[in-house]
């Protein structure tokens, strides 16, 4: 997806209302992350905000690609080692 504008420029203000617990809660999160407030919110909704536009994304095919790619779907693996690899592998709640 795109980049953020890493140029100096100016920026524009935005004013939201929010409860005191939901601050102090982005808060926290953004100290953790070695953010401001500014810049931990305007991160989080950069990423919703591709995201929302991601999930409209269109994806267009003819019939026959359309059943080729649904074929391919349908199609069992090969075996490989990396497979084995991964079959073999407990799942990280299972190891103890």
């Amino acid at each position: 997806m795109s980049t953020p504008n890493t140029t100096p420029g100016k920026r524009e203000t935005l004013n939201i209302r929010i409860k005191p617990e939901e601050r102090s809660l982005i808060d926290r999160a953004a100290k953790a992350r070695g953010k401001n407030r500014t810049d931990f919110m305007l991160d989080a909704a950069r990423l919703a905000a591709e995201e929302a536009l991601l999930d409209q994304t269109l994806i267009a095919a003819s019939p026959d690609a359309y059943a080729a790619f649904l074929a391919r779907l349908d199609m069992p693996p090969q075996p490989n080692a990396r497979l084995r690899k991964t079959m073999q592998t407990p799942a990280p709640w299972e190891k103890g």
